[in-house]
């Protein structure tokens, strides 16, 4: 029963979690899920080195094409939610709708594998039966902040090699196997801006954009935009207002197209509504609990209560205010090291 399901990118984070499992003595499948055309992390370039990587290793290599999966579950999903005038976090979507749960179902039902393994930079251990989801030791790489949603059967099911490194301890193993990976760039960019060069650039391929006013809280007009969607809460680059401060966008009024705009201090919240809640190492309290909530992956997680309210949705309080509150990311709350749970901003 040693074998395992390894998700290959053609990065060398997940050549590296292949190579050092098939060293470990397990029986490595290659698995590359084919998600768009196009250039990008995961396709057509990722596809060639993910197939040249087991070459290498001598491991068998399949690819699965996941355009449907991916066209529904993340392009669908991202074109509805800019149009609705929210900012929607695409990469916890994916791992949990397109990645980790289609890779065990395919490596169990196809392959008759019960184990996947990926290159992410988070940890899992197993605490009184229950499993449970803690940040890398490179907090610097940590992912955890995007796998908030993967349940207790796939977390049972999955390992993360490089949980435990470095990334520059993972650029010398993959120096040290010889792997033409090794110095291959590192991805900057969402998947789908690097392969459309924008997230304008995409989102104007499905959202025709509509020009419209620019208003401050109290509905005065002080400019013009050309579509609701190229903004997003926070932002303050690319208003063109000219005003004695500076100006953020504070609110997104899809419905009347509008852009809302105010200063700094307008854009602090001092609490949120999360839903679509998953319970990660813990199981739901019924009462509030203090936890440090992070609301965007490279911010830095902050004091809060989260208080459980009806419909498997939670209300933040955070200590202290925070800026750029937006619908549509995702809140994630932790215990030190330990991920409790995450869920879905609906308004701040």
């Amino acid at each position: 029963m040693n074998k395992v399901v390894v998700g290959l990118s053609g990065g060398v984070d997940s050549s590296v979690a292949a190579a050092t499992l098939h060293d470990q003595g397990y029986e490595v499948v290659g698995l590359t899920l084919w998600l768009m055309k196009g250039k990008g992390q995961c396709c057509s370039e990722g596809m060639i080195d993910a197939a040249k990587l087991c070459e290498e290793l001598d491991i068998p290599h399949h690819i699965v094409d996941s355009r449907d999966v991916f066209q529904e579950n993340i392009i669908d999903y991202l074109v509805t939610g800019y149009g609705e005038g929210i900012t929607p976090l695409p990469c916890s979507q994916c791992n949990k709708a397109v990645k980790f749960t289609p890779m065990l179902n395919y490596a169990r039902e196809t392959l008759g594998i019960d184990k996947i393994a990926t290159g992410h930079y988070a940890r899992i251990r197993v605490e009184n039966g229950r499993y449970q989801l803690l940040r890398a030791i490179d907090r610097s790489k940590d992912q955890s902040y995007f796998l908030y949603d993967l349940n207790q059967e796939v977390l049972s099911r999955v390992l993360f090699p490089l949980g435990e490194k470095h990334k520059t301890e993972t650029r010398q193993i993959a120096a040290a196997f010889g792997l033409h990976t090794a110095d291959k760039p590192e991805s900057q960019d969402l998947c789908l801006v690097e392969a459309n060069g924008s997230m304008q650039a995409f989102l104007d391929k499905y959202i025709t954009p509509h020009k419209g006013e620019i208003v401050d809280r109290a509905g005065k007009v002080l400019g013009q935009h050309e579509g609701v969607h190229h903004y997003t809460i926070g932002q303050r680059k690319g208003l063109g207002i000219a005003h004695t401060e500076p100006l953020y966008v504070i609110g997104l009024d899809a419905a009347r197209n509008r852009v809302i705009v105010g200063e700094r201090s307008e854009a602090q919240n001092p609490e949120c509504t999360v839903g679509r809640i998953n319970w990660v190492s813990i199981t739901q309290p019924t009462a509030p609990i203090k936890a440090d909530v992070q609301i965007r992956y490279r911010s830095i997680a902050t004091p809060a209560t989260v208080i459980p309210i009806e419909d498997n949705r939670v209300r933040i309080v955070f200590d202290e205010p925070q800026f750029s509150i937006t619908p549509g990311q995702a809140a994630v709350w932790y215990d030190g090291e330990v991920l409790l749970g995450g869920g879905i901003i609906e308004r701040g």
